[in-house]
């Protein structure tokens, strides 16, 4: 388990501060795929991720979740719902085994006078902003098979960690339609599976994909494609 000095937030603090501050910290155990809170719910906590794993995700009104981060201890959630006293916008679930640290807000706000302290509190919340917007940019704008696209040239190994499910739910797509996808950058010979592992064979192409936010149904179509702009001068 992390110690409250390995997480950014903390770690300019005095170390007495830490002491004092482990001592009011009530650390809850989880297992895989418990729910630490619902979206809409009220607490008077701020959590600490010290062990494990947990995603957080929304419910759309017809009972879809969209996926908003993965993320790994250590870490901080529901700094939002902390300072601005609302309930949580989003539901935390363990994907793993872990542990939870549930510190008082009455404890976070004697802090706020700390420089460093507050400093790593607004970090956190601009990363929380930032990472928001990147979701809404690829909810509204990318299309699924872009999707797929951004998240191979970003993190290729995560195909080769998760299973089909996971990525799609990552993702945000049905696993049919994350299957159907992977099956076509086969074809077009974008991505090939090599000893069990996935590779790119074609790294022009996704960042195509991208571009036009699209992917064509034909054989090689991204070679076809490319070929023809080399003939007409375009590129």
């Amino acid at each position: 388990m992390v110690e409250l000095q390995d997480i950014p937030m903390f770690s300019n603090l005095d170390k007495k501060f830490h002491k004092e501050l482990k001592e009011n910290i009530h650390v809850k155990k989880y297992t895989k795929n418990s729910i630490v809170f619902y979206e809409g719910d009220e607490s008077d906590y701020f959590y600490i991720l010290l062990e494990g794993k947990i995603r957080l995700y929304k419910t759309t009104p017809k009972g879809s979740q969209v996926q908003i981060k993965r993320m790994v201890a250590p870490n901080t959630i529901g700094e939002y719902a902390c300072f601005e006293k609302e309930p949580f916008p989003a539901t935390c679930e363990f994907l793993s085994d872990g542990k939870m640290g549930l510190l008082h807000f009455n404890k976070v706000y004697k802090y706020l006078d700390d420089q460093e302290f507050s400093l790593g509190l607004i970090k956190s919340l601009t990363s929380k902003v930032m990472l928001l917007s990147a979701l809404v940019h690829k909810e509204t704008v990318l299309s699924s098979e872009a999707k797929v696209a951004d998240l191979m040239i970003d993190k290729i190994a995560i195909f080769n960690k998760l299973r089909n499910n996971e990525i799609a739910g990552i993702l945000n797509l049905t696993p049919e339609t994350f299957s159907r996808i992977i099956t076509k950058f086969k074809k077009e010979a974008i991505v090939k599976v090599e000893n069990s592992e996935l590779k790119i064979l074609n790294l022009d192409a996704l960042f195509m994909i991208i571009e036009t936010n699209s992917l064509k149904n034909c054989t090689n179509c991204i070679a076809s494609f490319k070929a023809k702009l080399i003939k007409e001068g375009k590129l």
